[in-house]
């Protein structure tokens, strides 16, 4: 049994969790991120799951599903021990998940994990500032320190090298999803090159989002004596640096951009779980 409390699962226990489908992940991504942002309406009926898996903030890629989709998909969920039916709720049926059993983590570590099932791979510091709307997450150390737990899990996997800018996404893909997404970063040293790529290659949208303060830039560091050496590896760290502050940015603004769409989806959300 899994602690209540603590939430994690105990010494030697046998891992639950197996790849699931594209739609399986999004169906159990909303649930686990429904039940932190939005407790009032959890659980939550087919159709505030199916209204939660189509909206467009916070995915990708966007999804048009049928509630006939999410319904086949929650008895595949149901049959794994994933999610659960709550009776007690007159003629509308209720679901609610069993992540925290299933995939043996604690509350900050299902925020990550639900962020990476809702929209994949992303930079850790992108990651930081979407995982942070459900659970505090300080900076991106206290964040390296939750992704070292998941990867001991087997839950996490590294796509770029370790470093500043660096790609992850989750574990649960189908094998020939987790080649194919492999192979897209393959020798790509840095995020950038490879979200270039991705840009060129037709890969998911961007879109800039409002206008938001920006953040101090770190002091240029002086070269030791004048040395033309030292200046070189100073302006090295400074970029590093940049670079490492540009995707806590990018996390930042795809929250705000978010929030824009996200009282429409709850508000679409709420109805649907009290209309049924």
């Amino acid at each position: 049994m899994i602690d209540p409390v603590a939430n994690t699962p105990p010494p030697g226990a046998e891992r639950r969790w197996q790849p699931l489908g594209a739609i399986d992940r999004r169906v159990i991504g909303v649930l686990a991120e429904k039940a932190k942002t939005t407790p009032d309406i959890y659980p939550m009926s087919l159709n505030a799951i199916c209204t939660g898996c189509n909206q467009k903030s916070n995915r990708a890629p966007w999804m048009q599903l049928e509630t006939s989709d999410v319904e086949e998909s929650l008895d595949r969920l149901r049959a794994l021990g994933a999610v659960g039916l709550i009776e007690g709720y007159g003629r509308v049926a209720k679901y609610r998940h069993y992540l925290y059993e299933w995939l043996g983590v604690d509350k900050v570590e299902l925020a990550v994990m639900t962020e990476l099932l809702l929209r994949g791979d992303q930079t850790i510091g992108e990651l930081r500032g979407r995982a942070a709307r459900m659970e505090p997450i300080a900076d991106l150390a206290a964040l390296r320190l939750v992704l070292d737990a998941l990867k001991a899990k087997g839950l996490v996997i590294a796509l770029t090298p370790e470093g500043r800018g660096q790609v992850i996404t989750h574990a649960l893909y189908q094998p020939r999803e987790l080649d194919t997404l492999r192979a897209k970063y393959e020798g790509s040293g840095s995020a950038d090159a490879a979200r270039e790529e991705q840009s060129g290659a037709g890969g998911r949208p961007y879109t800039a989002g409002p206008p938001t303060v920006a953040r101090a830039l770190p002091p240029a560091t002086p070269s030791a004596g004048g040395s033309d050496g030292g200046g070189v590896a100073a302006l090295r760290q400074e970029l590093a640096d940049l670079r490492d502050q540009l995707a806590q940015l990018r996390g930042d603004l795809d929250e705000v951009r978010d929030a824009q769409h996200r009282l429409s989806d709850e508000v679409r959300t709420l109805k649907d779980a009290l209309g049924g």
